[in-house]
Formats: C-alpha cells, sequence, structure tokens
C-alpha cells in the first residue's frame, strides 16, 4: 500500500532494500535457472 512509499513510516525501507536487492540479485527466475543450472553441472 501506500505505506510502502512514505517515507516517515520504516516499511519504506523495506520495501527500496528489497527492490534493491530485486534488481542486484536478479529475478526469482533467474536465481532459479542458475541453482538448477549448478545443481545439474554436478
Amino acid at each position: 500500500g501506500g505505506y510502502g512509499y512514505m517515507s516517515e513510516y520504516p516499511v519504506e525501507k523495506l520495501m527500496r532494500d528489497a527492490k534493491i536487492y530485486q534488481i542486484y540479485e536478479g529475478t526469482s527466475q533467474i536465481q532459479r535457472e542458475i541453482i538448477v543450472r549448478e545443481l545439474f553441472r554436478k
């Protein structure tokens, strides 16, 4: 909701950090593909 965008609430920082980590680490689908690739490599 709107609390995720208002800086006076702690949830705003959590939402911002979560988005940054998603961009930094890649989407969950890409992460799954990397994990599967590593599992089949062994």
